[in-house]
């Protein structure tokens, strides 16, 4: 477990570039050296705000500057996008981090003995796969997500 050092709040502006040609992901780069900052040069865990809006996530290096992702739910709360400047907030996350399961969730994946694994999963992944589940609008797909979120955790599959 990396030491981090915590330097506060640190707030700048910068434009969102869109992650990728295919998809509606944006991230933002991160404007200060990161090892320099947090006394690592790897992931960080932070908390975020985009124009006031928060997020719980990680500042993370492709082999570049470090970067932080912009969901499109949150491109939404604030009316921005891609090439849109937002004003970011970002402090050292130190809480642990767990993803709350709703109780059909939970009860299928303690059923099929994968519980365990499921919380072995990355912080993110395990988030990923529960925004897959609440995104259901019909209850009879809601079902058929959790069944095939079982089977991929039982065998160690990352949902994207």
């Amino acid at each position: 477990m990396p030491t981090y050092r915590d330097p506060g709040p640190v707030a700048f502006d910068a434009v969102m570039v869109r992650a990728d040609t295919t998809g509606s992901s944006a991230f933002v780069e991160f404007p200060h050296d990161v090892a320099e900052l947090f006394g690592v040069r790897g992931r960080v865990p932070v908390l975020a705000t985009f124009d006031d809006v928060a997020y719980q996530g990680s500042l993370v290096t492709y082999g570049g500057p470090h970067l932080i992702l912009v969901r499109q739910d949150i491109q939404a709360q604030i009316g921005k996008g891609p090439g849109d400047t937002v004003r970011v907030g970002i402090r050292l996350d130190t809480s642990e981090r767990v993803v709350g399961l709703a109780a059909d969730v939970q009860a299928a994946l303690e059923e099929g003995g994968h519980l365990a694994a499921f919380r072995a999963m990355s912080y993110s992944h395990q988030r990923e796969y529960v925004t897959w589940v609440e995104e259901a609008r019909r209850p009879a797909t809601r079902q058929t997500r959790i069944a095939r979120m079982v089977g991929m955790v039982a065998e160690g599959k990352r949902l994207k």
